[in-house]
């Protein structure tokens, strides 16, 4: 297809986006013929593409609402937020904040959650890679002494909903029925593939105190002023052998 003169973006998009519009004005094919049929074509290509990218990036999702369901979705969410990179990967950052504010779904308040939790998973997946800050070989008041930071693959998440427990009965086989209530996530990336973790009292604490310039030992001093019952041995063990942290420098 061509055009002789160049054409606004957004009038370009909003067409292509649109099922029912018709083309834009002038557009032709190489033959320099009214380009409808070949418009058609190439907009349900386009859409296909995008709807497509969505259930990539969000299973679990589509596995709550149904194909069905998500598609339409799917479909309503991409034309309200078109892609800003050609990375198709990265699409769908505005799931959660989309689905906060869908009055067709508003008796299911989870269901923006577990877009963060999918969309934090993938982010983990995709972030830069940092060495882990491990105990092996340190001193335990040199390692207290350390300035750690999160490591860029680690996402946290606190959500009213019990969030992880949705997410692994619909990806674990026999995990348990999740159960109500407020639950706290981090992912980081051991190896390879991001791993999502149940945070414990005064996971969150510490995991926003841990900036860089905070020693662990003063942030987990921190921990326990703000969460008391916080149990310091399991949130070690869990930020250190994670590889949730990191005393690389920022990227």
């Amino acid at each position: 297809m061509s055009r002789p003169e160049p054409m606004d973006a957004h009038e370009f998009t909003t067409a292509l986006l649109t099922p029912d519009a018709a083309p834009p004005e002038g557009l032709t094919d190489p033959a320099g013929r009214p380009a409808g049929r070949r418009f058609d074509v190439y907009r349900n290509n386009v859409t296909a593409s995008l709807a497509d990218a969505l259930e990539t990036g969000f299973p679990v999702l589509v596995k709550l609402l149904g194909q069905a369901t998500f598609r339409q979705l799917a479909l309503i969410h991409l034309r309200a937020h078109p892609p800003t990179s050609r990375a198709l990967s990265q699409y769908g950052a505005e799931m959660p904040g989309f689905l906060d504010g869908f009055a067709p779904l508003a008796a299911y308040p989870y269901l923006a959650d577990i877009a963060r939790l999918e969309l934090g998973i993938r982010r983990s997946y995709h972030a830069a890679d940092a060495a882990p800050l491990t105990p092996e070989g340190r001193d335990p008041e040199a390692l207290m002494a350390l300035s750690p930071r999160l490591a860029p693959a680690t996402v946290l998440l606190s959500s009213a909903h019990p969030v992880l427990s949705i997410w692994r009965y619909n990806t674990e086989p026999g995990a348990p029925k999740p159960q109500a209530g407020a639950e706290a996530v981090m992912i980081t990336r051991p190896q390879f593939d991001p791993a999502p973790h149940l945070l414990p009292q005064g996971g969150l604490e510490l995991a926003r105190a841990l900036d860089g310039t905070t020693t662990l030992g003063a942030a987990l001093e921190a921990t326990l002023a703000a969460a008391p019952r916080a149990d310091i041995a399991a949130l070690m063990t869990l930020f250190l052998g994670s590889a949730a942290l990191t005393l690389s420098e920022r990227p």
